[in-house]
């Protein structure tokens, strides 16, 4: 029997697609392809009696067509500072071998082109959320500004990463990846970061 597990904290993403992203709401993207990071920060959480408390993950998402209709080719990343039974307990929760939420995400992907362990930055500060892997990856989102400055949120979105929490939209001061043979340099963007939490079996 699978190890019962759960993970709360928060996340945040940034793709290609213009602001608010339309895949969420199972259009086609913006410009045909989907090019996309997804960082999580956990702030608690445990795999059977392992702590996961404060590490990082990020995962690269490529869908060369509609979400729902194309299979995703995706790498994962593993925070450096996590010991090699919790990269393993990560491991198994990302790819969706354990259940829950990211089970689902798991199902809609063709190709796994790696998982490595590196240095994450994960910052939620205020309205921004931001996430540096050195020489590899770059995100920085902001909170679009709503009516009176409120937060513009997306709530009850067939394709989400974190269901159960209202998505604040937001735009990418800057998306850069480099690895796989990919080359993303994007800015002005689409951008969502929420709580999530997760659990199972």
């Amino acid at each position: 029997m699978a190890s019962k597990w759960n993970l709360v904290g928060t996340y945040f993403e940034a793709c290609n697609c213009e602001v608010a992203c339309p895949c969420v709401f199972l259009s086609p993207p913006t410009t045909g392809e989907c090019t996309g990071l997804v960082g999580w920060h956990i702030d608690s959480g445990s795999f059977g009696d392992i702590t996961l408390d404060g590490l990082n993950v990020m995962l690269a998402v490529y869908s060369p067509g509609h979400m729902l209709q194309v299979k995703w080719r995706v790498a994962l990343y593993l925070d450096e500072r996590a010991t090699q039974v919790q990269r393993d307990a990560l491991t198994q929760i990302y790819a969706g071998q354990v259940g829950g939420h990211p089970a689902v995400l798991a199902s809609f992907v063709g190709q796994v082109l790696g998982v490595k362990s590196v240095a994450i930055d994960y910052r939620a500060e205020g309205k921004r959320r931001s996430l540096r892997i050195p020489d590899l990856a770059e995100a920085e989102i902001e909170a679009l500004a709503g009516q009176g400055g409120a937060e513009v949120t997306v709530s009850n979105h067939p394709v989400c990463v974190a269901p159960g929490y209202p998505a604040v939209v937001a735009k990418s001061k800057r998306l850069s990846y480099r690895d796989h043979g990919f080359q993303w340099e994007v800015s002005e963007k689409n951008g969502y970061y929420s709580p999530f939490s997760y659990q199972g079996p």
